[in-house]
């Protein structure tokens, strides 16, 4: 079993990336229960050199070589055949300006663009279904989404993940623990003890949370491979 996260954050080691690898490992370990061996991989996308969706449409040309699938040779090219051969794929990133980082729309750009036929309703490409989950980290409350309008990139991208792959599990960790060090830097909106606070007792609660994520997506996983 193939289990993929993508994480695009530009921290390799912080909410983002940590969450990713619990869930990697939650996944490894359901995997295991039911007799499986599980091959995990976390890709961190600063790591690699690539663009976003160059409008060029060869993923749409009738006939074409590359229809159903990004024509765009660079260092997202493997990353996404990787992708194409998973049982279960995990996306990362924290929200910068209402959205995901600018790294992470790319590939979504790159990824999901090619299986997005223009037919009516839009029918995906993609050739099976493929368990899905979407991790987001926000430095404000969970309930202050939607009066920032956060809820909107969140509610959209898990539509159209959740129309390609056919099922998109969305996770949400909130009000998260940003530096060591709060004094080091202009950020007198927070209190750095409530921040601390909630680092030491809540964060350790999503970290659970999602394990358990990487468990039901393979739990999923097998529900695909049965219903095959």
């Amino acid at each position: 079993m193939n289990i993929i996260a993508i994480n695009g954050s530009p921290r390799k080691k912080w909410n983002t990336a940590t969450l990713l690898q619990n869930a990697l490992e939650g996944a490894a370990e359901r995997a295991a229960q039911a007799g499986r061996t599980a091959s995990t991989e976390l890709v961190h996308l600063y790591e690699h050199d690539y663009k976003g969706c160059i409008s060029c449409f060869a993923c749409k040309k009738i006939g074409g070589k590359s229809y159903g699938h990004c024509a765009v040779k660079d260092g997202l090219t493997p990353i996404l055949e990787r992708v194409a051969e998973a049982d279960v794929l995990l996306l990362g990133s924290p929200i910068y300006f209402y959205t995901e980082t600018g790294e992470m729309r790319s590939f979504l750009e790159r990824l999901l663009f090619p299986y997005l036929s223009y037919t009516p309703g839009y029918q995906p490409l993609f050739p099976r279904p493929l368990p899905t989950g979407l991790v987001y980290t926000m430095n404000i409350p969970e309930e202050k989404m939607a009066d920032y309008q956060m809820d909107r990139a969140v509610k959209a991208t898990g539509a159209v993940t959740r129309r390609i792959f056919g099922s998109c599990e969305l996770f949400l960790c909130s009000d998260t623990f940003q530096f060591d060090d709060y004094s080091k830097y202009v950020s007198t909106s927070w209190d750095p003890v409530a921040k601390a606070k909630r680092r030491e007792e809540v964060f350790p609660q999503d970290c659970a949370r999602a394990r358990e994520l990487g468990a039901l997506l393979v739990d999923q996983a097998g529900q695909v491979e049965r219903a095959e």
